[in-house]
């Protein structure tokens, strides 16, 4: 694993453009409190494993974590209030060196709010969607990104929307995704028998299930795996040929794409396209949307990326994947790119950067 610090030539230590003087080299392991709204939890273990898992991969490099996150979708805005009273108490009972919100609002709000460590804050897309939908929400983000020292996007795609958004952002937000574990998602042999297509996530109008159940249909062929819940289940049901498999623990992702050949995520919009990674990293070919962060990561021998409101369009790329290698080792060889221990690297050199800022712990105004 490379280590995020080197020597230079008079002997100080540096850290891709961050210098380490003698006396703050102890800030290579720091402390780090993690605030986050989603979390993986006993009834829901499948909720922010993204958070989880380069939270991990930080805490192998060495450094100290202690958590303020929620664990539930349910629980309604009273929840943040919890959020908000676990933040506060994590900081008194730790005195961290950075905090790491994942999240703008109101997550990274509250975790502002309650250290005046340096702040560092990923957002990950529906944080950046509420901007100029929701009122009060595009000042509360202005406040946060100013507050903080650095901001993360988990997509190109993304960082130009919310620097768009929010001025402030420019010129302080980096690109790291959450990045994929690649010894969890690894290459198997494929099944036999007919094409096996495999969807994971919400059932909701934003993950275009149902679009993407009628394009199935149009092959006449092969099978279509839902492994997720959600509202618009009841108009699946009954389909030819499509199972439902209704939420699944992420333990069982791994298994239910070695059980398939394409992994599909043709949404109306997805900041980045988890699902889509870790199919590739598993050697199965995927078909995605054009509208985001998948056109950033997915080459055309991986996959096949398409506008998500043509129907057709959606039928002939699952038809195309179907065809190419299995497994496929370009998709493999794409997502060793985003190796989580990677990205965590990165992340690492951000926060470094930040619990030395001396600019950092001012709280945000709102």
């Amino acid at each position: 694993m490379p280590s995020a610090l080197e020597a230079g030539a008079n002997g100080e230590l540096r850290t891709r453009g961050l210098r380490l003087s003698a006396e703050n080299v102890k800030l290579r392991h720091v402390r780090i409190l993690l605030v986050s709204q989603m979390y993986p939890g006993d009834s829901e273990p499948d909720y922010g494993v993204f958070v989880r898992g380069l939270e991990q991969a930080l805490t192998a490099r060495g450094h100290t974590i202690e958590r303020a996150v929620l664990t539930s979708r349910q629980g309604g805005k009273a929840k943040y209030a919890r959020l908000a009273s676990r933040s506060i108490f994590a900081a008194r009972r730790t005195r961290p060196d950075v905090v790491y919100a994942h999240f703008l609002v109101p997550t990274g709000l509250l975790a502002g709010l309650a250290s005046r460590a340096p702040l560092v804050v990923t957002a990950h897309g529906q944080d950046v969607a509420n901007i100029g939908s929701i009122p009060g929400v595009r000042a509360a983000t202005t406040a946060v990104v100013k507050r903080a020292s650095a901001v993360i996007a988990v997509s190109d795609y993304l960082r130009r929307e919310l620097e768009a958004k929010v001025p402030a952002a420019r010129g302080k937000t980096q690109v790291v995704d959450s990045g994929v574990d690649l010894e969890r998602f690894r290459p198997s042999p494929p099944p036999d028998g007919p094409a096996a297509f495999l969807c994971v996530g919400s059932l909701t109008e934003r993950k275009n299930v149902i679009r993407l159940a009628r394009a199935f249909e149009r092959l006449g062929e092969g099978t279509l795996t839902f492994a997720g819940d959600g509202p618009l289940r009841s108009e699946l049901e009954g389909r030819k040929d499509v199972r439902l498999l209704g939420a699944v623990a992420y333990e069982r992702v791994p298994r239910l794409i070695a059980e398939s050949h394409v992994v599909c995520q043709p949404s109306l919009i997805e900041p980045f396209g988890q699902a889509l990674l870790e199919g590739m990293a598993c050697g199965r070919s995927v078909v995605g949307t054009t509208v985001g962060g998948p056109p950033e990561f997915v080459p055309a021998e991986a996959g096949i990326l398409v506008d998500p409101l043509d129907e057709l369009a959606i039928a002939a790329a699952l038809r195309e994947a179907a065809q190419l290698p299995r497994p496929n080792p370009a998709a493999r060889a794409a997502a060793e790119r985003h190796d989580v221990n990677e990205q965590a690297r990165r992340v690492e050199e951000i926060l470094l950067r930040a619990a030395e800022d001396p600019q950092a712990g001012s709280q945000p105004e709102v």
